[in-house]
């Protein structure tokens, strides 16, 4: 697939109604809105608040912007997923729709994928609860040991990636949080990790919990380990 544009920036949202359009203010800031050079995929997951509306009066004045919307609620991976699979610069980079993302730092992960085949941010300074913090730190540390990956932050949503390999993942119900699994499944093994700005949600209000998340992630866990395992990983000689 060949394609003029340079950067395709994807954002799953689920009733942002307060946080979307301040953040698409700032994505534009950041990348603009030639759509000669840029696309930005919002993908919204069956939302019932006021965010369809919001998207659509956007829409009107950002040619840039491409909105795919859910007829009903399907989740984070589908939904980003979606978005992915719609990609069609060479450069995809992903962000939550909740404001808590930076997009001011979308330039420095892009410019790292000259060098590696996946970035990573990491949230040093978290603006999040005590609870969500520790909860997430527990998790990192029991999937690092089951699947062996050097994935430091990997619920940080702030990733950028290679379109040709992202797009070859098989994804499910829970893969946007192993997608750094996945994709070293596909050779993508040079990773780099950078600092990210993580800020306090403005508006809304978070669709996780630790206990909510917890049982669906341990069977999550279990079916990647058992993926990497049984993966096949082949290639044809020269002139086969």
């Amino acid at each position: 697939m060949s394609s003029p544009i340079e950067l395709s920036v994807v954002v799953p949202v689920y009733e942002e109604e307060a946080s979307i359009g301040g953040l698409l203010q700032e994505i534009v800031a950041v990348v603009g809105d030639d759509p000669a050079r840029v696309e930005i995929i919002v993908v919204d997951d069956g939302s019932r608040d006021g965010t369809p509306q919001v998207l659509a009066a956007w829409q009107a004045r950002c040619p840039a912007l491409r909105v795919l919307t859910f007829a009903t609620n399907c989740g984070q991976s589908a939904a980003m997923a979606c978005g992915f699979a719609q990609a069609r610069a060479p450069h995809v980079v992903s962000l939550d729709g909740d404001g808590q993302s930076d997009p001011a730092d979308i330039p420095r992960l892009v410019a790292l994928l000259a060098t590696h085949d996946l970035v990573c941010g990491i949230r040093r300074r978290r603006r999040d609860s005590v609870a969500k913090r520790l909860g997430s730190r527990l998790a990192n540390r029991v999937r690092r040991a089951f699947t062996g990956d050097r994935v430091l932050d990997i619920g940080c949503s702030l990733k950028a990636y290679h379109r040709e390999p992202l797009q070859r993942v098989r994804h499910f119900d829970g893969s946007h949080r192993f997608l750094p699994v996945l994709l070293a499944l596909e050779g993508c093994t040079k990773l780099a990790q950078v600092e990210v700005n993580h800020r306090p949600r403005q508006g809304g209000r978070s669709k996780y919990s630790n206990l909510g998340r917890l049982a669906r992630t341990w069977q999550d866990l279990l079916a990647v380990r058992w993926y990497q395992r049984r993966h096949l990983n082949y290639r044809l000689k020269d002139g086969s």
